[in-house]
């Protein structure tokens, strides 16, 4: 039963980095003459030294590091997961480094775990690739353990983005695991990582990932996805109805290019009403809470007043019998002394910097059809036009046109 836990957490850790390593790979539309597909958009970016070198924003390194909690025999393991530009535009393949594993306390002790390698890339030069696992005690008996990818390709200075891409990690993802200990939130405790975002990627805290962008500890995918969009942080359901709008020459134009591009449209354009509907929204309710003994012996447990065990469901609690309306909102108010009715009659005055709209209702008799009051205690009135045409429509639709008290003047019935 274990390894059948510990098979479903790697899936789900492996579908979690396979999405975050294409985020930004090809933005919609999708078409390689689209301006934004002209270069890639990946994050975590590794860029030649030589071009690096020349922005405060560039980066030829990166560097993980987090506290962990573990003895000296513990087995620490790293993995670089990146891309590297094959062709044109945002072609790329996928490439995955491995280090170790190696014991925590050799690392502290001075003996580094290093690896030095050549990445085919594209056809005018490979990737060098620098990867550096090490670690140190700290004074509460706990390690610090760092994780460093340095890219040391060479590349002439005076390249463009486009160009020093070729020669680039791109969505570079660095992923720690230990046997024999855990790791403790980068949330709880800081660490000065550097070109790299550092959470907890697994339940059992035994592994960390470095993502491109901010995530929370234990991310994960929701079970709706479809798969990977290459637009990972926007919303699924928009970006599957954006590419089943393509035409037919779109379709055509994306079929040509990358197979990855053109698998993922393909995949978005079988999706059905009941996927789309599945992406529309999901909530999940749990009691704030849990028992903290819920088989208590009932010998021996002298405990009164326990907490309600913790629930959980994904089926929206229910209005209860008689709850009132409250966009119905109040019969009536009384604002500085001005009596307001729902049905009484108001004329339109709007003050002289009210918007355009407002002014143009200018004297114009109207009728209170809501009254609400916000939890600031501001009273909102909720009106139609009267000899207004489609003023019946308004008021069967719910679509009013919302006044301040000051802003109308009460007609006497």
């Amino acid at each position: 039963m274990a390894e059948q836990a510990g098979a479903t957490g790697e899936h789900h850790l492996q579908r979690l980095i396979d999405s975050l390593l294409y985020e930004g790979y090809a933005l919609y539309p999708y078409t390689p003459g689209a301006t934004k597909n002209a270069t890639p958009t990946p994050f975590g970016i590794l860029y030649p030294p030589a071009y690096a070198a020349g922005w405060a924003s560039t980066f030829d390194h990166l560097e993980l590091r987090c506290a962990l909690d573990a003895e000296q025999d513990a087995l620490l393991s790293a993995q670089v997961s990146f891309l590297s530009a094959t062709g044109e535009r945002h072609q790329a393949v996928p490439r995955t480094l491995q280090l170790g594993p190696v014991e925590l306390g050799g690392l502290a002790t001075g003996q580094q775990s290093e690896l030095d390698t050549q990445v085919a890339a594209t056809s005018e030069r490979d990737l060098a690739v620098s990867v550096k696992l090490s670690a140190r005690a700290l004074q509460d008996g706990h390690w610090e353990v760092s994780l460093r990818v340095d890219n040391r390709t060479e590349a002439a200075a005076d390249l463009d983005r486009a160009g020093a891409l070729k020669h680039s990690l791109l969505s570079t993802l660095p992923l720690l695991r230990v046997r024999g200990g855990r790791f403790i939130s980068p949330l709880e405790r800081a660490c000065a990582s550097v070109n790299t975002f550092p959470v907890l990627a697994t339940s059992t805290d035994d592994a960390v990932l470095g993502a491109a962008i901010a995530l929370p500890d234990h991310p994960q995918i929701a079970p709706e996805s479809r798969g990977g969009l290459f637009d990972s942080t926007e919303i699924e359901e928009a970006l599957l109805l954006h590419v089943q709008a393509l035409s037919d020459g779109e379709r055509a134009e994306i079929e040509r290019q990358d197979p990855a591009v053109r698998e993922m449209v393909a995949r978005a354009a079988a999706a059905g009403p009941s996927d789309l509907i599945a992406l529309h929204g999901r909530v999940t309710l749990r009691d704030p809470d849990p028992d903290p003994d819920p088989d208590p012996d009932p010998d021996t447990d002298t405990t009164r007043d326990r907490a309600p065990r913790s629930r959980v469901s994904d089926t929206p609690p229910q209005e209860p019998p008689g709850l009132r309306d409250p966009r119905e909102g109040e019969p009536h108010a009384s604002v500085n002394g001005v009596d307001f009715q729902r049905g009484g009659k108001v004329r339109i005055c709007p003050p002289p910097d009210a918007d355009l709209h407002a002014r143009m209702l200018a004297g114009r008799t109207a009728t209170i059809e809501r009254i609400l009051i916000d939890y600031d205690g501001r009273t909102h009135l909720g009106v139609t036009i009267d000899d207004d045409p489609g003023q019946e429509l308004m008021r069967e639709s719910g679509r009013y046109l919302f006044f301040f008290p000051p802003e109308v003047e009460v007609i006497a019935s």
